[in-house]
């Protein structure tokens, strides 16, 4: 259900904004989608597991504030960032 070291220190790679970059809203709102796929995985198994349910909500909320955040700060990289997720705004 969660990513590998090795994805995230791949995502951070990917969505840094510059060097040494991990705690920006971009390389979050990676993360937090690349779980979100993954519970979302989970869930076509295990249809009545609302336990993780509830984590996926919270992950979903959170993420939304982080682009409210970053579209309120730079639409052009909120543009950018859903584009290369492939998020619906």
């Amino acid at each position: 259900m969660s990513i590998t070291p090795e994805r995230k220190q791949e995502m951070i790679k990917d969505y840094a904004t510059k060097e040494g970059d991990t705690g920006s809203p971009e390389v979050q709102v990676a993360i937090l989608t690349e779980r979100i796929t993954n519970l979302t995985e989970h869930f076509k198994i295990h249809k009545k597991d609302n336990h993780s349910r509830r984590g996926l909500l919270m992950m979903v909320s959170q993420r939304r504030r982080l682009l409210d955040y970053l579209k309120g700060k730079s639409v052009k990289r909120y543009e950018d960032l859903i584009g290369r997720l492939g998020i619906r705004k």
